[in-house]
């Protein structure tokens, strides 16, 4: 079986758990060079109406027992 290489790719997943109207619509991960980052998207609407994603990447917050994963 051979292993899936993540280098340079990413996923984001619909935020199920948004909390309030600041929360990221979409969450997930993204794999730079070998270094996981977490990315974050909000659904927007341009002033002509074009739907668009706006997307932030942040390091990951270290959980409890040091765990990084989403």
């Amino acid at each position: 079986m051979s292993t899936y290489d993540n280098t340079n790719k990413g996923v984001l997943f619909k935020n199920d758990k948004k909390g309030n109207e600041k929360a990221p619509d979409y969450t997930g991960k993204l794999n730079v060079g070998g270094k996981e980052w977490s990315l974050a998207g909000w659904k927007k609407e341009s002033k002509t109406g074009t739907t668009f994603l706006s997307l932030s990447i942040s390091e990951p917050r270290v959980k409890a027992g040091g765990d990084t994963s989403l």
